[in-house]
């Protein structure tokens, strides 16, 4: 069967701008590739309902997810995955060729020529603040990237979605990184650690979900000239459920509030199904919607019903 090359029901995705009225609390997303249409669709659904928080730390997928949320464009996300999927510059040999890497993440975060580019004043207005987490690949750790603070925020957001094995490292001021997701899939520490006592936590994956307990043995193959981020990369299953765990136990404290998948994600890492993609897109919609409520009373706000 022919795949679709756009998503059927995309006129149906919502559009606009989202108020500039800031909530107070840090906003953490998980990567996961094209798994992230579920976190552009809990995005929509917050900014359609108000829900703006003054800082958002992101990984991989949501870091490129976070972009468009700071810049208050609703839907223009899940447009871009659910028109550009089968579009070889976004995703294949064309992008591979133009940006080095399978995925040109800049149809995210830059001006690609699209129809419709990221607001760039609205993105840079510094009372929201926006962080993209890469790692390093000469000392194995993770670091996070603030706009405003470091020399190119959006290069920084181009390292924090380079996938191992298939684009080659990004350097940012002579250093070498990679995905964020390689030392860090989930960054609620970092919020932890600044002090921030509203933190929501937005998944990719059902919170039942553990990867393989095993150590991948292809790192040692293609990193062994960079041991730090080989070993990380070896043991990235284990370290990804230590912080699933603990994302777990610290909502069930109320330390945090967790918001995940309600069934399980079906969606490959570059998943060519546009349809599957645009269901996983609204479960996130409904997902968000359906515990608004919660997130509004964990947050001590009050707001408007969403407008679509």
């Amino acid at each position: 069967m022919t795949q679709k090359k756009i998503y059927s029901g995309i006129d149906r995705i919502p559009s606009g701008k989202a108020s500039e009225k800031l909530t107070p609390g840090c906003l953490v997303l998980e990567g996961g590739a094209f798994k992230g249409l579920y976190t552009q669709g809990v995005l929509d659904a917050f900014m359609l309902s108000d829900l703006n928080l003054q800082c958002v730390i992101g990984v991989s997928a949501g870091a490129l997810s976070g972009a468009n949320y700071v810049s208050g464009q609703i839907g223009r996300s899940a447009r871009v995955g659910l028109t550009y999927r089968h579009d070889p510059r976004y995703v294949g040999l064309k992008a591979l060729k133009n940006s080095r890497s399978i995925v040109d993440v800049g149809f995210l975060t830059e001006d690609r020529g699209i129809y419709e580019p990221l607001d760039q004043e609205r993105f840079n207005r510094p009372e929201q603040r926006f962080l993209a987490v890469a790692t390093n690949c000469l000392t194995g750790e993770w670091e996070a990237f603030e706009k405003g603070k470091c020399s190119d925020i959006f290069l920084a957001a181009r390292a924090s979605a380079t996938l191992p094995y298939l684009a080659p490292m990004v350097e940012i001021d002579g250093t070498p990184y990679l995905d964020g997701g390689c030392a860090c899939k989930i960054p609620y520490q970092w919020a932890l650690d600044n002090g921030f006592e509203k933190i929501i936590v937005i998944r990719t994956r059902e919170t039942a979900f553990r990867k393989k307990n095993r150590e991948d043995p292809l790192a040692e193959k293609v990193y062994r000239k960079y041991p730090k981020i080989m070993e990380k990369i070896k043991r990235m299953n284990l370290e990804a459920n230590r912080e699933f765990e603990e994302v777990e136990r610290l909502h069930e404290e109320g330390r945090l509030l967790r918001i995940a998948p309600s069934r399980e994600v079906l969606v490959s890492r570059l998943e060519r199904d546009m349809e599957k993609l645009g269901e996983l897109y609204w479960l996130g919609y409904s997902d968000a919607m359906e515990r608004l409520g919660e997130v509004r009373a964990y947050l001590g706000v009050d707001g408007p019903e969403a407008t679509a």
